[in-house]
């Protein structure tokens, strides 16, 4: 054998045993594939997956209420600092803080020592004044006396009764009595303190009536009617709505922030609202004669918007929406839905799109109330 045949003869010898790997891998690969596809054939061909049980309901219009929603507070529609007119020194407080009183009742008073005393002179000298005028009026009577010094005693006793009567009402006004029935705040004074004209005794407030105060922006104005019903919500209640009806419209548009202030009056019998709660208010309108609302579980939202899915021939299709308000457990479907569409509203992650589904229980209409 020549030289140049030697290293030919070297790379056949070393190449022989991969030419024999190569058809042995490719076979046993081959089969691996034939025999995963024989398993799997006959699943398929014979063992359809089974329908998705999905809960569902049927969208039909519906009649939807209206309103316009602003934010805003509670006033009492009387309420007041107690305070005293005069000074003096407290010698008697007549109530406990939260107190309900009633009209009239006395609350705190003052040591009246000395103008009754005044008081008991005072009607001494109107006293002696009146017997002075009877005299005095028999006397002219018989001309034994001038109509001059009748006159006199008219003005002496005039002016007696007068200083009487000023002394009873400084004495009325160290009594500080309740000017209307209400609710009594936290008591600020103490028994034997002295207290000048103004200084806060205590508060008053009247709960039976309230204002509901809350503005609207100046497009919304010609929605506004008095005596029109509003609703009333506060999360100190939640799910409760209270009844009520505006009274005032401001005649004149704030002008920092174009916004117009509105004043609505509603009962609180049972006392449960308090001044000052912050409310949602809401405003009827003409109700909406046509709507769509679905539960909110239907709603699927993703990065692409919202969407539902639809029963179409058996089979789940998803369908975009566009939502709006939602009220309660529904939502409003503005656009996507029509008359008569199926809407899947629980056991949406188990549905692929385009997978059959069996409908367990079907509503007939989209108001729960039907």
């Amino acid at each position: 054998m020549t030289d140049t045949m030697r290293p030919l003869t070297d790379t056949r010898r070393r190449l022989a045993p991969v030419l024999i790997v190569i058809p042995i891998l490719a076979s046993t690969f081959a089969g691996i594939y034939l025999w995963r596809q024989a398993r799997l054939a006959p699943a398929s061909a014979g063992h359809a997956r089974p329908p998705v049980e999905v809960s569902a309901l049927t969208v039909e219009p519906e009649p939807l209420p209206q309103s316009l929603e602003a934010t805003g507070s509670l006033q009492a529609v009387q309420e007041l600092t107690l305070a005293p007119e005069v000074a003096g020194r407290v010698v008697a407080i007549r109530f406990e803080a939260g107190m309900s009183v009633e009209a009239g009742t006395p609350l705190v008073e003052l040591n009246d020592a000395p103008e009754r005393a005044q008081l008991a002179e005072a009607v001494s000298r109107a006293q002696f004044a009146r017997l002075q005028l009877d005299r005095s009026r028999r006397l002219v009577a018989t001309d034994a006396a001038t109509q001059q010094l009748l006159d006199q005693r008219v003005t002496e006793q005039e002016q007696a009764d007068a200083t009487v009567q000023r002394i009873e009402a400084v004495i009325a006004q160290k009594t500080i009595r309740a000017p209307f029935a209400g609710l009594l705040g936290i008591r600020r004074v103490n028994l034997g303190q002295y207290v000048n004209p103004g200084d806060v005794l205590a508060t008053l407030t009247a709960l039976d009536r309230l204002y509901a105060n809350f503005t609207v922006p100046q497009q919304d104005l010609s929605k506004l009617v008095l005596g029109g019903a509003v609703t009333v919500r506060t999360d100190a209640y939640p799910g409760q709505e209270f009844a009520a009806r505006i009274n005032a419209i401001e005649p004149m548009v704030q002008q920092d922030t174009r916004n117009v202030r509105v004043q609505a009056t509603l009962g609180n019998p049972d006392r449960k609202l308090r001044p000052g709660l912050y409310v949602t208010v809401g405003i009827a309108q003409p109700p909406r004669p046509s709507a769509i609302l679905v539960p909110a579980t239907a709603i699927q939202t993703s990065a692409s918007g919202d969407s539902v899915l639809v029963v179409r021939d058996g089979k789940a299709a998803p369908v975009p929406v566009t939502t709006g308000q939602r009220r309660g457990d529904r939502i409003v479907v503005e656009t996507g839905l029509g008359s008569g569409d199926v809407v899947i509203t629980s056991g949406q992650l188990r549905v692929q799109p385009g997978a059959t589904v069996s409908v367990a229980a079907s509503v007939a209409a989209s108001n729960p109330s039907r």
